[in-house]
């Protein structure tokens, strides 16, 4: 198993600023319109393996199950010679904080970006905000074009969560996909985003909870140059083990900034990620591309003011 070949080469732990973490956090819950959107997906049964009668090399029959395949179902994990990567120690990178500096930072970054008009509400703050870019799904088919142009982005992964509704999204990470599978995804949004260097969960309290399939994932991202941030939909995820099993640094969302969507309520949850920044030296805050939102940071300058607001790439450094 993928996992059990890696641990024994990726061990160590960073050290990071300890934090303390919630006994309960809510699944976090997406934007209206995105559920709308979800609504109206309908989901189509799997397809049946098929039969298939195949003659031996003796000349006998047997009968061999041939599975349906998509797109992101190919080739096995050591056919691809992901295996062979582990074994021979070849991703060697680690992912550690860079140096802080004297003043505090801060990363914002907006979830659930799949429109041109929500990135260009972004990039018309002037602020250096990192949107987080959905894979394409059935109603935003090229949302992976939107990252063409961009330099500092991530993408939102939609993983596993405790809801159905959730669960709808085109290629959910569930929990019960095999290495292979786990790995083809990781393969085919390499291919859809070949630039992309960070990666964070939508949704996924169920997955990242699961630390069996979370290292899978996480082996996968990393053997394809991605970071992982994790999102921390749910105080039982298991990431922040993970990564420091691996040698990684763990950055953790630390605050959700538009749960209810007045301006001064942002203002306040923005206030709130300052201070963080100010005791860890840095913190991570994520928003949604609602209009009030964009409002409200717009009008943050004042809050802002003691902290440094840079991009998620401005807080790693690779050893």
């Amino acid at each position: 198993m993928v996992s059990l070949i890696a641990f024994g080469y990726f061990l160590g732990k960073k050290d990071v600023p300890k934090r303390t973490y919630a006994k309960e956090v809510k699944e976090h819950y997406i934007t209206k319109e995105l559920l709308n959107d979800l609504s109206k997906i309908k989901t189509k049964k799997p397809h049946q393996a098929k039969k298939l009668v195949n003659k031996t090399k003796t000349g006998k029959q047997e009968k061999v199950l041939v599975s349906q395949k998509k797109n992101f179902e190919q080739a096995p994990l050591k056919e691809r010679g992901i295996e062979k990567k582990i074994q021979k120690s070849e991703v060697k990178e680690k992912t550690v904080l860079a140096y802080r500096g004297k003043k505090p930072k801060l990363v914002i970054i907006v979830d659930d970006v799949h429109t041109k008009a929500q990135l260009q509400a972004i990039q018309n703050l002037g602020m250096k905000i990192t949107p987080s870019i959905f894979p394409p799904y059935q109603l935003a088919k090229h949302s992976n074009l939107l990252a063409r142009n961009l330099k500092h982005y991530m993408i939102h992964l939609p993983m596993e969560s405790g809801s159905s509704q959730f669960n709808k999204q085109t290629k959910t990470l569930m929990t019960s996909f095999s290495d292979e599978r786990i790995a083809d995804r990781v393969m085919e949004i390499r291919r859809l985003f070949p630039k992309a260097k960070y990666i964070n969960n939508h949704t996924g309290s169920v997955f990242t909870s699961n630390y069996k399939a979370m290292k899978k994932l996480y082996i996968a991202l990393k053997l394809e140059g991605f970071t992982f941030v994790d999102s921390f939909t749910a105080a039982s995820s298991k990431v922040r083990k993970i990564t420091h099993e691996l040698g990684d640094a763990y950055v953790r969302r630390d605050i959700f900034i538009d749960n209810t969507q007045t301006v001064p309520y942002i203002h306040r949850q923005l206030e709130q990620a300052v201070q963080k920044a100010k005791k860890n030296g840095y913190a991570v805050a994520i928003g949604h591309p609602h209009k009030i939102t964009m409002q409200a940071l717009a009008s943050s300058k004042q809050i802002l003011k003691d902290v440094e607001l840079v991009y998620i790439d401005e807080i790693y450094a690779k050893r």
